[in-house]
């Protein structure tokens, strides 16, 4: 077994992570001891080479599980994300089924997927090659992000992909593509993250999002919400540097 990330998934279990947009192996080691119960490596807005992210993975160990956030949903950001060791993928922009189909098939080995073959740090570098083989198929996680207004109209066909594990709402990248950047509480906003909710639930499928803040998180898992993205490293870092020396000058 890689891990018991997708087997975990695939129940129910709430899974309450942050994205880890520093590429700094340390940053990732931290939230893992803290007891995060998965982490988003963001390769996709964080400056990240291929080498770094697996440094990141290294570094976390089996602490907890690591998702790479790739940088597009090009097969070739799948291939390496996966042979670096991690637990699944979380897509951007899949606004297609087509699309949602290529991705989940990027994850999986012939006969079932297109993914290619070589031996690198997930195969235990060739020695356990074809051991990750067997079970690669049906234990890495294939998760799409629904964070487009396109991705919203076509959420009933993406969400009845075979293959598909989880979608996973962006919620401000979505206002965005609706021309209302940031109002992620403006109502048509809400109304386009309600239809991927339910869209999502009734096909069987897991359901994350990034939240900002831990009472939104609690909202989002009342809702049922069991992938839950919170705030970021980056985030951290600097809301608790700006309130330290906001009180620090207040004397």
């Amino acid at each position: 077994m890689l891990t018991d990330f997708k087997t975990r998934l695939t129940r129910g279990d709430v899974f309450v992570g942050t994205f880890i947009c520093l590429p700094s192996p340390e940053s990732a080691e931290l939230f893992a001891e803290l007891g995060y119960d998965w982490l988003i490596i963001d390769t996709e807005h964080g400056p990240y080479d291929v080498l770094t992210a697996q440094r990141m993975l290294q570094a976390v160990g089996r602490r907890c599980p690591c998702v790479v956030r790739v940088p597009s949903n090009e097969e070739v950001w799948i291939k390496k994300a996966l042979d670096i060791g991690a637990a699944g993928v979380l897509v951007p922009l899949v606004n297609s089924p087509e699309i949602a189909d290529r991705v989940q098939r990027a994850c999986r080995y012939a006969p079932e997927g297109t993914r290619g073959m070589g031996g690198a740090r997930a195969h235990r570098y060739g020695a356990g090659f074809q051991d990750y083989v067997a079970c690669a198929n049906r234990e890495i996680a294939a998760i799409v992000q629904a964070e487009h207004i396109e991705a919203v109209n076509h959420i009933e066909a993406i969400a009845a992909v075979p293959g598909i594990d989880a979608i996973f709402v962006g919620p401000y990248d979505l206002s965005a593509s609706m021309g209302k950047p940031g109002r992620i509480q403006d109502s048509e906003v809400q109304a386009a993250i309600r239809k991927v909710r339910d869209a999502t639930l009734k096909a069987g499928l897991k359901l994350g999002i990034y939240c900002s803040d831990p009472e939104s998180a609690r909202s989002c898992i009342r809702q049922g919400y069991t992938l839950i993205g919170m705030s970021t490293d980056l985030n951290y870092l600097t809301q608790s540097a700006m309130a330290a020396l906001a009180s620090a000058k207040r004397e």
